[in-house]
Order: structure tokens, then sequence, then C-alpha cells
């Protein structure tokens, strides 16, 4: 055995693998080097980036002027105290406010997408209180603090909550998944029920402060909302005097086509709240952006939030330069060409493979969720599978993939297709052959119905 491979089991040995059993995590992979869409790991075997790290590496990997940007900081001014400020944070501020929807006015910086979410709760329960319930819904994740954590519907809630990690006062709402409705409708028919179910919630409540939503739902499968649902939220929201959060820490910064997903309904949040995209994972930061309803309430009340880290000078250096890279690639046509691309194979794959029964998303988020029968939807796997460590087909698919050289990660029921949006249709089309190949494993399970597969997505392309 190599020295290398002495060190990395004795880092295993020593460190907490996350959203794991310690059992499995005995030989993570040393990762060496990335550029562009590619990671290598200690071998030099390259991989293609097809779900942009954790859907973060948005520009990919190596960007030049990031780099500069966090160098040149590092060597002035690295950090201070909270307390102070920056010019760094002066230009990270100038950058956001370019690129913010209208009447998102106020911010606070962090170090995480989680954070963001944290400090949106400390901004609701402070300027709503008495009423201090927060409605989320089952397909979301909102971050591994017990703030976040009591947000998320996901299966991570349930064993968090056993622990009893997260805090009280967060109910759950139906979600917009128009594959499997929650209330066994059919859009347009439906007339956005799982919509007006909330407002019912509201008001039957009596103590809800806000809602949280992902505009289009992440790591739980890419679950696109029909284009009534968010206006319809955002007028249950004021009439009831309800915060509406938008948690954009993975749909902002062009990974849905647009500048923040939102912008795909018109429909501007209370409090806004992202991460991942805003520095391309360059450097950690989180952003939590309020309008002047909310902010208004601290100016004579004490905001009681902050942390060492809050506006880290090296971590917002990466702002400026990510934005003014985005800028430059939603003129140049580049986003909208990738993922006009990236759709249409995506819905070829899904057309030769009967294990795909819905393929669904926007701009550079998509997933596959994988059934063993398109006419019944009957799932692979379940979500309580996630926790017990039972083998999921999506595992299977992705390590088939991973090991031909392709990194796509799977959840317990979909596939995360997300590659960086600079990726090229020649990269794109590399990656579909590696995936069209993996994919026959789940396609020998099924039983063979001839319907084609659902694109629950296509009302809101």
């Amino acid at each position: 055995m190599s020295n290398t491979e002495d060190r990395i089991k004795q880092l295993a040995q020593h460190t907490f693998g996350t959203w794991n059993r310690q059992s499995a995590w005995t030989s993570p992979l040393l990762i060496k080097d990335a550029e562009g869409v590619y990671f290598y790991d200690y071998k030099d075997k390259p991989y293609i980036d097809f779900s942009s790290m954790l859907i973060c590496s948005s520009l990919g990997h190596k960007n030049k002027a990031i780099i500069e940007a966090i160098v040149k900081q590092a060597e002035k001014l690295p950090y201070v105290a909270p307390g102070f400020i920056t010019e760094v944070a002066m230009d990270a501020l100038e950058a956001i406010q370019s690129m913010m929807p209208e009447g998102l006015n106020k911010f606070f910086f962090s170090t995480s997408g989680t954070e963001a979410n944290d400090g949106a709760l400390v901004m609701t329960r402070q300027s709503q209180a008495p009423r201090y319930k927060v409605i989320s819904r089952y397909h979301s994740f909102h971050g591994a603090t017990s703030a976040g954590m009591a947000f998320t519907g996901d299966p991570r809630r349930i064993l968090t909550e056993r622990a009893r990690y997260t805090v009280e006062g967060v109910c759950f709402a139906p979600d917009c998944y128009c594959y499997r409705c929650p209330f066994g409708q059919t859009y347009p028919e439906c007339k956005i029920q799982c919509a007006t179910y909330i407002d019912y919630m509201i008001k039957e409540d009596g103590n809800i402060a806000a809602i949280i939503v992902e505009p289009v739902v992440g790591t739980n499968g890419r679950i696109v909302p029909p284009p009534e649902y968010f206006p319809m939220i955002r007028k249950i929201c004021d009439e009831n005097d309800v915060l509406l959060i938008a948690d954009e820490v993975m749909t902002g910064w062009f990974r849905t086509g647009k500048k923040f997903a939102m912008d795909h309904w018109n429909v501007v949040p209370d409090i806004m709240t992202t991460a991942k995209g805003c520095t391309s994972a360059y450097t950690p930061v989180g952003i939590t952006a309020t309008t002047d309803k909310v902010a208004d309430f601290f100016e004579n009340e004490m905001f009681c939030h902050g942390h060492t880290y809050a506006y880290h000078a090296l971590s917002l250096s990466a702002i400026p330069p990510a934005i003014a890279e985005y800028k430059k690639l939603d003129a140049s046509g580049v986003i909208r060409e990738g993922s006009e691309h990236l759709k249409n194979e995506l819905y070829k794959l899904a057309d030769r493979h009967e294990c795909v029964g819905d393929v669904r998303g926007i701009g550079h988020l998509w997933g596959f969720e994988l059934v063993k029968n398109r006419k019944t939807k009957e799932a692979f796997n379940v979500k309580m599978d996630k926790l017990t460590g039972a083998p999921l087909m999506t595992g299977k698919v992705s390590a088939e993939c991973f090991k031909n050289g392709l990194y796509v990660l799977a959840w317990y029921d979909n596939l995360v297709i997300a590659p960086p949006l600079i990726i090229t249709k020649q990269e794109i089309d590399k990656a579909i052959h590696i995936l069209d190949n993996a994919l026959t494993i789940a396609d020998n399970e099924v039983v063979s119905t001839g319907i084609a597969a659902s694109r629950s997505s296509e009302f809101s392309s």
C-alpha cells in the first residue's frame, strides 16, 4: 500500500464522513486537481462534474478571475472582526445590488446557505412576534444546523428530530409535486390545490409567521412548480401578513437560467437566502437579503444574530469577480444555449430508458426520477431506504457513471443533473453517453409498459 493510501485511511479513521455511516467512510477518494468541468483523482483519472459538486461550482473549476481576487485579498487583509467594514465588503455589496430583484435592499453575510437560513429565522421570529411558526414542505432541504434541519422535509430531518436536535415551530405543507400529486389531482384541473391548502393551514393555525420554499426543489427532486403556484403563494402571504422566504441557495445565480429562480414568476420574496453560486464555491459565503418590510423592524430593535466569520473579508472577495463572470456568460448566450441542449438531450435519454419515470427541471438544474413501473409509478426506493442503508438503484446508476468518469449525485429516488454553467455541448454529449449506458442497469429491473416518460417540467419551461 502506498504512503498516499495510508494517509487516506488515516484521515478516514479520524474524521467524520458527512451524511454517512462511518463504516462506509473507510477509503474516500482523494481529489488532487480540477479545471473547467473536470476534476481529477490522485491517479490522474478525469471525471466530468455533472452535478457541479454539490450544485455549487457553477462557474467550473480554476476560474482565474476569482482566484486572482482571492489571492489579492489574502495578501491585503484576510480578516477583521465583523464590527468593522472593509473595502471588499463594499465591493461585494455593490456587485450583489446589481443582481438582486428590486425590493431586496438589506443584507447579512454569513458563510453558508444553512447560516443564511438561520438568519432568516432570526429575522422572522423577531419581526413577526408573537407569531413564530414556519411552514416548510416535505420535499425540501434548508440546511444542517438545528434551524435549517427543522425547516427540512427530507429523510435527514427524521433522525435529527429523534435526537431532539431541531428547533420547534415548523410544520410541513404538501408539495407542488405534479408527478406524484399529494392530492391525487392532475394539472391544470387541480386548480393548484397545493397552494390553496397553504392558505387553509395559515388560517387554521393562527401562529404562522412565514413560509419557506425552494423555488425549484433542489436535492429532493428538482420539482418545478406550475406557473400559477408562486403568484398564488405571494398573494396568500400578503393577505395573511405572513413572510415569504425564498431559499435560493441552490437555485440562484443563473442556475435555472434567470438570475434567481423566483424571477421566472416575477415574484419577490420578503426574505431571500442564497449561497453556493454567489462565489461559485471558491469561498464559503451565505447571504440573507430582506425587503424594507423586514429590515425596518430592526431600526430600533437589536438584531440578535452574528458570528465571528460574518462579513469575512477573504470570503467576500470572490463575490465581485464571480458576478462579473455570470454577467459575461449571460450576455454571451452560453448559459441559454447550454441549457437548451441539455434539456433536449435529457428528454431524448428519458425516451430511451424505461426506468426514467419523470424528467423535470429548468436551466442547468434537472432530475431523473427512476421507477420500476412507469404505469403505476412504483419506485425502486422510498424515503426510509435512505435512512436504513438499503441498496439504492440511483446509487447503482451513479456508481456506474463514476466508474466511467462521470460524477452524478444520487438521491434515494432521483439523479441530480446540474452541470457547471460553462459546460459545452460536446461535454454534455460526452456525459449523456456515459449516463445512457449506466441507466441500462435500472432498465434491467423495470416492468415494461410501453408508456412514455413524464415531462412534468414542460408547463414551466
